[in-house]
């Protein structure tokens, strides 16, 4: 079976009705036969049957054993971590989610878990960060912004050698591209708000698990902790979900060519796109992901934030705003948006300037997207030439 065909068929038809769309049970709780005795479901935290369709089908596309939706992708994030306990070291990649980061540096630290940021592009990097209170190795492949691509083979291998966990952000990429699990990760984590969903129109977190005992633990604190994910924005992934392979494709072969035209424009200094044989992290990236992407980021020559600015701000087809991944494209600043939290001399050391610019690159018609920014680039060239007569 084909793995569209096998995606599709995977979200069951309901057994009570016949109904071929998975129902929204929107309840809080459930009738019991006697003290203790139900069908499964007690209580809409701990178990809901929408959510319960979600959290297998997510469980099935990365070939983990169990699945588990929350509120945002921040809470799934905060779900792993407290799998830790004080003393304990996290080695995280250095190009990390302005999220991530001030979840690990501002909330986690102060309880005792100590943080590395490595380059883990290079997995010897990895390898020599690790000290006897390493427990977690935290990766995202492709990173945001600047989409480093990590060897997630290679790097499973040293964690499992140093009895570390391999968490792999997989939000870029999504289970259509990369399947971390099979290449030796223990966890996999989703912002289910980004290409899971596909829309734009929800927020949703998710958690794969590779072994029986993470999945126990992930559940008790999914449990435990509470920030779980509603019925009707589960129903939304689910929904998404079913069209994830054919967007994804779409959105790597519209990337693709917006990619290469930025190479030619002269106003820019790096193009970041994996799908460019000029991309440091090419081969690996062919190696270990079937599609290459629907984000690109690039920097500018003249590293001016006003600049990049003027760019983002007159888009007529790249919206700016937060987020990424749904049909609409999209673009955005992250040294003023995403990345705001991280400090300006950590975000350099990662690549993220000023200047530096991020697109989502969605479903429309890749040369009305490449038209739409050559007219932003020239009202940027006449900005510089601004700045040079001054």
């Amino acid at each position: 079976m084909k793995d569209q065909t096998k995606l599709i068929h995977q979200i069951p038809v309901d057994p009570l009705t016949g109904s071929i769309a998975v129902p929204i049970y929107q309840t809080s709780t459930y009738v019991q036969d006697a003290p203790g005795i139900h069908k499964g479901y007690d209580y809409a935290r701990s178990n809901n049957p929408t959510r319960k369709v979600l959290e297998d089908l997510i469980a099935s596309l990365e070939n983990g054993t169990s699945g588990y939706a929350f509120a945002s992708g921040l809470a799934a994030i905060d779900a792993v971590v407290k799998l830790l306990e004080t003393g304990d070291e996290i080695i995280a990649v250095d190009d990390i989610y302005g999220g991530a980061f001030r979840l690990f540096t501002h909330i986690y630290q102060k309880f005792g878990i100590h943080i590395k940021y490595v380059d883990t592009t290079n997995a010897d990097h990895v390898a020599e960060a690790i000290t006897s209170k390493t427990k977690l190795i935290w990766i995202e492949s492709p990173t945001n912004p600047t989409l480093k691509i990590s060897d997630i083979a290679t790097i499973a291998k040293i964690a499992k050698a140093n009895n570390c966990l391999l968490c792999v952000d997989n939000t870029f990429a999504s289970p259509a591209a990369q399947k971390p699990i099979e290449l030796g990760a223990d966890i996999v984590v989703h912002s289910g708000t980004k290409y899971l969903g596909g829309h734009s129109d929800l927020i949703a977190g998710l958690v794969v698990t590779k072994t029986v005992e993470l999945a126990e633990k992930i559940k008790f604190i999914q449990n435990a902790s509470g920030a779980i994910l509603a019925p009707f924005d589960s129903w939304l992934v689910i929904r998404g979900i079913e069209t994830l392979n054919l967007r994804v494709k779409q959105h790597a072969e519209n990337a693709q060519q917006v990619a290469e035209f930025l190479t030619t424009v002269d106003l820019i200094q790096h193009v970041y796109y994996p799908g460019l044989k000029s991309h440091p992290n090419h081969e690996i990236a062919k190696k270990q992901q079937k599609y290459l992407g629907g984000v690109i980021s690039f920097d500018l020559k003249v590293d001016d934030k006003e600049v990049a600015s003027l760019i983002v701000s007159n888009t007529k087809y790249f919206k700016l705003a937060e987020s990424l991944g749904g049909v609409k494209s999209l673009c955005c600043l992250p040294c003023e948006m995403t990345h705001k939290s991280v400090p300006r001399e950590k975000r350099y050391a990662a690549g993220v300037t000023d200047s530096l610019i991020r697109l989502s690159v969605g479903l429309e018609d890749a040369e009305d997207l490449i038209d739409d920014l050559k007219t932003v680039f020239a009202l940027a060239k006449e900005k510089i030439n601004q700045l040079e007569r001054v």
